[in-house]
């Protein structure tokens, strides 16, 4: 359906979108430091699914209609940041969980899945996110080739994945880097700060963001 110069033009530009660092990648690097890299992991996938159901949105047009809602963008607007604020108060206020920062194992399954829905709320609380779809994946469909839907979808799952493998490796790395330096409560009580700091910063950035 999606010939393949096409293909060769989106990729690359996809690839660039993903590598470049910003607060999304921060994301990723909080949750890991703070819970290992089956949390960062878990955050990834949370994220990518969001990304998907934004991908679908768009392609049934309801980035238009948001982009011309300003009361509606307001409002998710307010409410990321909001959500992302109560993350940087839950990331200070966690109990101590001492040298299991940084493998997950102290943590539980629970704190996976909980990464987990923390960054697909982050993400579908991201307006940016589905407007910058709506912007970018029209350039490489064609109505003529067929019906605009599916070609969303296929963009859309080729800019996740590298979003998801990109991001995975973020925090994976951050993961590992917490481990090391999870060995003594003072140290547990940076990372919980540099984790508060990350979310607290980001929901700033969606509140100043146009």
């Amino acid at each position: 359906m999606i010939p393949l110069e096409t293909l060769a033009l989106f990729v690359p530009a996809a690839l660039a979108l993903n590598l470049a660092p910003g607060p999304d990648m921060m994301f990723f690097f909080a949750q890991g430091l703070k819970g290992g890299p089956r949390v960062g992991l878990a955050a990834d996938f949370g994220v990518a699914l969001g990304g998907m159901i934004h991908v679908t949105a768009a392609g049934l047009g309801l980035a238009a209609l948001l982009a011309s809602t300003p009361e509606a963008m307001a409002v998710l607007r307010w409410g990321g940041a909001a959500y992302l604020l109560w993350l940087a108060w839950s990331a200070l206020n966690a109990p101590p969980v001492a040298a299991g920062v940084g493998n997950g194992a102290a943590l539980g399954s629970g704190a996976v899945g909980r990464a987990f829905r923390q960054g697909l709320t982050t993400n579908l609380l991201n307006p940016k996110f589905l407007i910058f779809v709506m912007a970018f994946l029209p350039q490489f469909v064609d109505p003529e080739r067929g019906p605009v839907l599916p070609q969303f979808l296929i963009l859309g799952t080729i800019l996740n994945c590298g979003g998801l493998i990109v991001n995975g490796l973020v925090g994976v790395f951050a993961g590992g880097f917490g481990k090391r330096l999870a060995t003594d409560p003072r140290s547990e009580r940076v990372l919980r700060r540099v984790s508060a700091s990350v979310f607290a910063a980001m929901a700033v950035g969606v509140v100043l963001r146009r």
